[in-house]
């Protein structure tokens, strides 16, 4: 793919193209738009999921033969890869837009998925997943910095949190999933796991197609020299959107006069993230650590606490995690509109909170032996309905806060570094804890992600924007801005 080195600005252009978007009546476009994107996240928590239920199962003999330290790193070189990707694609997503890296990150997430399931040993599978994680991460900046420029501002909020907490339904089907494939009375051990990897990476073939549906976002191409495609898109768009209703568009609202340039420099973004907009680098990068660490320590870990703790047989391991999957959507679904309503800052503060103090409570109960299975996954319902809602807000605070011409590449940067910190270290740390074989320690680590959420809350209320209902231009001044 080649890029053109170009970094002179063009003569100024005055659009209204952002406006135009953000008056837009949600219609069948914008639904299309959320499938084709967020079907992927349906996909990667199948997968996940899968990789959770089966942990138990790869320690067998008759599969992989891995230890709760091998299962911890396994996860690490997930995250590992996630954190590279989205660093690598992040920045072209900047560079040569949106549409483009979305169907590569896509086409090398699925190649780790499907060889996953080949996978003969530690080194292999650990491979694999480094291969699988390295297309996520990418996806995570890719789509996310579609969907923000491509949804009206008046739904922003509440679209981001779903399309991210979509996760979560993968999830609830793979843990249904695994209740077949790790049953001896239907698969064979070494048989079951291999076909959830395989079944799930031949159904992410069918959203590559999904995607032709998904143009390029008109706001990077107006920022990128290529205004009069942005206008073509837009155009067809509203077309569309007026033959359904049957009424006339409003006028679009204010216009925007910018200087584009086909390739902004990474020195003129990364100084913008780390200079111009360094208190809300401080917020994106507090929020998304606290998130990363919880969910890689207890999700990543579910199938081993049941089955170490709670004595869980391993093909019933699904069981548990399908309730705990199902809460932790309805977090984001239940509670999504509010954050375009009662607002981000009152939002995303209440949701980390909440989630602090549930958590902080579960850790002292467990530490005490006074939780028994059910007891616990109520525990993990009650706390992850709002920690859903919280950790998709990060993904949503660190889209919309910063420049067009950064978003993709800072969406990666706090990624990569809340997940480098948060989700490398979080697997290997509670993986060694579950095998020192005592409630004690592991509760200690519970504690320990209770008390990020807590920072995460205070950071917020200090630092949160507010940013509802608002067109990303005015949260964030284009660094194209035309004065």
């Amino acid at each position: 793919m080649e890029v053109k080195r170009v970094s002179t600005a063009a003569a100024p252009l005055t659009t209204d193209v952002p406006a135009r978007l953000d008056r837009l009546p949600w219609s069948r476009f914008h639904l299309l738009l959320v499938i084709a994107l967020g079907i992927t996240w349906v996909l990667d928590g199948l997968e996940v999921t899968i990789v959770g239920s089966i942990g138990p199962a790869l320690q067998s003999h008759s599969t992989l033969g891995l230890t709760s330290t091998d299962l911890g790193g396994a996860a690490s070189l997930y995250v590992l890869g996630a954190v590279i990707g989205a660093l690598a694609w992040g920045w072209l997503t900047d560079r040569v837009g949106r549409r483009r890296v979305f169907y590569a990150t896509l086409c090398t997430y699925l190649a780790g998925v499907l060889l996953s399931a080949l996978s003969w040993n530690f080194a292999s599978f650990g491979a694999f997943r480094l291969l699988t994680g390295f297309g996520i991460g990418g996806e995570y900046a890719a789509v996310n910095s579609a969907i923000d420029e491509l949804i009206p501002a008046k739904y922003r909020g509440r679209i981001d949190l779903i399309v991210n907490g979509s996760f979560w339904i993968g999830a609830a089907f793979g843990a249904v999933a695994s209740l077949l494939l790790l049953d001896p009375h239907w698969l064979a051990p070494d048989v079951g796991w291999r076909l959830g990897f395989g079944v799930g990476g031949t159904l992410g073939l069918g959203v590559l197609l999904l995607r032709r549906y998904v143009p390029e976002s008109p706001r990077w191409l107006v920022t990128h020299c290529r205004a009069a495609e942005a206008e073509r898109t837009v155009s067809a768009v509203e077309a569309e959107v007026t033959a359904l209703t049957g009424r006339p568009l409003r006028p679009a609202g204010e216009r925007l006069s910018v200087h584009p340039r086909e390739v902004f420099g990474l020195g003129l973004i990364l100084r913008a993230i780390v200079y111009q907009y360094r208190r809300r680098s401080v917020l994106a990068f507090t929020l998304m650590v606290a998130q990363a660490f919880l969910y890689n320590a207890v999700f990543f870990t579910y199938g081993l606490v049941l089955t170490h703790f709670y004595h869980v047989a391993q093909p019933r391991v699904g069981m548990y995690v399908l309730p705990f999957a199902l809460a932790n959507f309805c977090g984001p679904l239940l509670l999504g509109a509010l954050f375009d309503t009662v607002g981000r800052r009152r939002m995303i503060a209440g949701t980390f909170g909440a989630s602090a103090v549930l958590m902080l409570l579960t850790a002292a109960l467990f530490a005490a032996g006074k939780l028994s299975v059910g007891a616990q996954t109520g525990a993990w319902i009650a706390i992850f309905f709002f920690a859903s809602a919280a950790a998709s807000s990060a993904y949503l605070t660190a889209s919309e806060i910063f420049p067009l011409e950064t978003r993709a590449l800072s969406i990666a940067c706090f990624y990569a570094l809340g997940t480098a910190i948060g989700g490398i270290v979080s697997p290997l740390l509670f993986g060694w804890l579950i095998g020192l074989g005592s409630r004690v320690p592991l509760s200690y680590g519970y504690a320990l992600a209770g008390a990020l959420l807590v920072v995460a809350a205070v950071m917020e209320m200090k630092l949160g924007i507010d940013a509802e209902q608002k067109s990303l231009e005015s949260i964030a001044e284009p660094l194209s801005i035309a004065r």
